[in-house]
């Protein structure tokens, strides 16, 4: 585990790439919960069930970078609520195939469980509400590295918006047939700050997570190649 803060009411993590958040189909040993349940002797919050104890929200298994946990039912509650009023301020790093034009965009799609196949999301007119903004950190030759901040969090959320207007994350094998020149596996996708109100104290958190490693090896790879 990766803590980047603890305290008596939270834990902020920095989840590596790979890990999956919470145990369910397939992975019960090895996730996030599993980790955090140890380091905690199990004090969590239990409001998500015995499988999501003190899980606020998520973030994908391919998906690296900071997320909250909840160590007791009063914290949760409240961070919660926060997420629900969209007061939780998430921003995202990515690396995307394809050069966007404008320095900023706001994509406002809704999104829902996809027709042809129940383990992928899409955008549908009867779908929820999601709108995530985009904002163009540096063009490349045939990439662009955006920061990405999302009002909203759905499933997939940034994976299916990026795609569906033509520049997927590179490395996303479930929305861009997963082709890359640098052989990655999985999304460059990297929760690098969040910024949220202590659910006890009041106080301002701000919290940041450099880039992984893996990902930073790939801007230099590219920032060789102008």
């Amino acid at each position: 585990l990766d803590i980047i803060y603890e305290d008596d009411d939270i834990l902020v993590v920095n989840k590596q790439k790979g890990m999956v958040v919470h145990p369910g189909n397939g992975n019960l040993d090895g996730t996030l919960v599993n980790a955090v349940l140890n380091h905690c002797k199990g004090n969590l919050s239990g409001i998500g069930g015995e499988i999501r104890q003190g899980i606020v929200h998520r973030l994908d298994k391919d998906t690296s970078g900071l997320i909250v946990i909840a160590k007791n039912d009063k914290s949760h509650i409240n961070l919660s609520k926060q997420i629900q009023d969209r007061k939780v301020k998430k921003i995202y790093t990515a690396l995307v195939r394809g050069i966007i034009p404008e320095d900023t965009a706001t994509i406002n799609m809704p999104i829902g469980r996809s027709n042809t196949d129940r383990k992928k999301m899409a955008v549908r007119k009867d779908g929820k509400v999601a709108i995530t903004h985009i904002k163009v950190m540096k063009r490349y030759e045939k990439y662009t590295l955006i920061r990405v901040k999302i009002d909203t969090g759905r499933t997939h959320q940034i994976r299916v918006h990026m795609a569906e207007i033509g520049y997927p994350v590179v490395g996303d094998e479930v929305y861009s047939n997963g082709k890359n020149e640098f052989n990655v596996h999985g999304q460059m996708l990297h929760s690098t700050s969040l910024d949220f109100v202590h659910p006890i104290t009041g106080m301002q958190m701000h919290f940041e997570a450099p880039l992984p490693k893996y990902f930073k090896d790939i801007l230099n790879k590219l920032d060789g190649k102008e």
